[in-house]
């Protein structure tokens, strides 16, 4: 038979080494996911990381252009596009038109080939506008997840589960964690950035 469970709920039997774990856990999620989303800014080359998350109606489904398709870039100008469905190529090539990329996909009927033309400055621009926006959603998505971290530690306080000197501790160590991390966005921003702006 279980021992009685006491009535405080699971969080207060964290110790805050689980709680920081668990932060740096979904902190390296959230960096792991800009990461991905920096992938798809274009630059002046063409590479299958920039159309491979491009979202296709499929059956009703929007689903990333890769898991339909294989994606190749045979020279630094143009993407190659082979559905795996030719049934698919239709709305392959409306998800390519409907991205933020400003590509100009045709297709043959089986293959679909998307041209990257060299940025012009005014489209730079504005993929480093974008690009800012993305790195303002990633530091986002990091200051929730230390807010939540911060949160469970209050509560281990509350609950008398830590002192508020080891509440304090690990609070330091939240802020560290969320430093580097927060360098890190800008350190991978800067070289998308930098990728950008060269002609």
């Amino acid at each position: 038979m279980p021992p009685p469970s006491n009535d405080k709920d699971t969080e207060a039997d964290l110790t805050p080494e689980e709680v920081l774990g668990d932060v740096d856990t979904k902190m390296n999620r959230s960096l792991d996911a800009f990461k991905r989303d920096l992938n798809q800014l274009r630059t002046g080359r063409a590479t299958p990381s920039l159309v491979e998350n491009v979202p296709v109606d499929y059956f009703g489904t929007p689903t990333p252009l890769k898991q339909i398709a294989s994606i190749a870039a045979p020279d630094a100008r143009a993407i190659i596009v082979t559905p795996w469905d030719k049934g698919a190529v239709r709305e392959i090539e409306k998800g390519l038109l409907k991205s933020e990329l400003g590509l100009n996909p045709s297709n043959d009927g089986n293959i679909i080939t998307v041209p990257v033309p060299p940025l012009t400055n005014d489209r730079r621009q504005d993929m480093v506008k974008l690009l800012k926006r993305k790195i303002e959603d990633g530091k986002i998505s990091l200051r929730n997840v230390r807010r939540d971290g911060l949160e469970s530690l209050r509560k281990l306080e509350k609950d008398k589960s830590i002192s508020q000197d080891e509440n304090r501790r690990a609070q330091d160590q939240l802020q560290k964690m969320t430093d580097g991390h927060t360098k890190q966005i800008d350190d991978t921003g800067s070289a998308k950035e930098a990728e950008i702006l060269q002609v």
